[in-house]
């Protein structure tokens, strides 16, 4: 079966010639528009004056010539469609503040500058997240504003799914010319921000735009996110640790692909570790909840403890001591029974939300400078 983005490209680039063969005169903008006539304007990118700008999948090049003529910004406007290219470069090539890029998303993304401002409108849903978003999170600088609309309800009603999984949809040609076959990946909101907030992406806001007929049921959500100058993090619960769970240790593991991170089931990203058994030293505490974590293998030998950390919950004094592995051997892999799983590297300027907000203590005390809030702890750096 044909991968779903190729199945997108050859209907766009169809969709593209369609209009070429009809001589389809693009209308100027006069608003910003996410779609139907209606919903907010340029204001949600905030002053676009000497920023950089990206319109992603940009079709025609209608919405990025506007901002050009009526914001006075620069805006780099890609499109993987060859026929999409064609006909903006047709019509605005030589608009001076605007430059025109054929490419793929994501292979344009990993190459180019970071961006003060990317959008989207109704692109995001043609490419599987998966492969977009760790991309697109690369290609915003700390503090950037990221601006996307995707479908979350069809025409006929079919509403999004809550798995990560491409779904066939219709995409009309105008004049009668029939419909074309695409593959969507069409989210819940809460699915869309749980895989954003995974490469460090922060949700702000996310607007509903209805279709106005009444026998249309066609929806989109246009959200708004950030790319945080600082991680967050959260506890993982409301509930108190039990009393025997109050001492506990934390891996950290940093290596060339960057920092280990697991997921709780839920939600927060943490550091591999646990509460320490009778008659273990802190050292084997590592080592014993990195194996039955991770099934990764280190020494004892090989375990730096950093220092302690004091903080409390609802009366109860949690004691947490981060611990640098300085080697190990074999791959992090979800473990049979174990609360914490999906592993992944992180790089540092990278981290995700949502972090435990023990891990994030035990990070700032190995690296002071990490952009990472939590809660205060008191720290006892141990000597090296």
């Amino acid at each position: 079966m044909q991968p779903p983005e190729s199945v997108n490209a050859e209907a766009w680039h169809t969709y593209g010639t369609h209009h070429l063969t009809r001589g389809t005169v693009l209308p100027q903008v006069r608003r910003f528009d996410w779609g139907m006539d209606a919903g907010p304007g340029a204001e949600v990118l905030g002053d676009l004056s000497g920023r950089r700008v990206l319109d992603l999948g940009c079709g025609t090049g209608r919405l990025a010539a506007h901002l050009v003529r009526a914001y006075g910004a620069s805006v780099d406007a890609v499109d993987s469609s060859p026929s999409q290219y064609e006909r903006a470069r047709a019509e605005y090539g030589s608009l001076p503040g605007l430059r025109l890029v054929r490419a793929d998303a994501v292979e344009y993304l990993r190459s180019a500058e970071p961006y003060d401002v990317v959008y989207s409108v109704n692109a995001v849903p043609y490419i599987d997240p998966r492969r977009l978003l760790p991309a697109l999170a690369l290609a915003l600088r700390p503090g950037g504003t990221l601006c996307f609309s995707v479908l979350h309800t069809n025409s006929d009603g079919d509403g999004p799914s809550s798995v990560v999984a491409s779904r066939p949809e219709i995409l009309r040609l105008a004049g009668g010319g029939g419909d074309v076959g695409v593959r969507m990946w069409v989210l819940t909101p809460d699915l869309w921000t749980d895989l954003l907030a995974e490469h460090g992406l922060r949700v702000e806001h996310v607007d509903v735009l209805d279709a106005p007929e009444e026998d249309n049921h066609a929806s989109y959500r246009i959200f708004r996110a950030t790319r945080p100058v600082r991680a967050s993090s959260r506890p993982r619960s409301n509930r108190p640790p039990a009393p025997h769970a109050a001492l506990g240790v934390g891996a950290i593991l940093y290596g060339p692909r960057g920092l280990l991170l697991g997921r709780h089931h839920r939600g927060t990203w943490e550091l591999p570790g646990g509460t320490v058994e009778p008659g273990e030293s802190l050292q084997e505490t590592v080592v014993r909840e990195l194996a039955e974590e991770t099934g990764i293998d280190a020494s004892p030998d090989d375990v730096q403890l950093l220092g302690t950390l004091l903080d409390h919950v609802d009366g109860v004094v949690r004691v947490t001591v981060p611990a640098r592995v300085t080697a190990w051997r074999g791959e992090p892999a979800d473990q049979p029974g174990e609360k914490v799983g999906d592993w992944r590297w992180f790089a540092l300027d990278r981290l995700p939300e949502n972090l435990f907000v023990c891990s994030a203590q035990g990070l700032t005390a190995w690296r002071p400078d990490l952009p990472v809030d939590h809660t205060p702890a008191h720290f006892t750096p141990y000597s090296p």
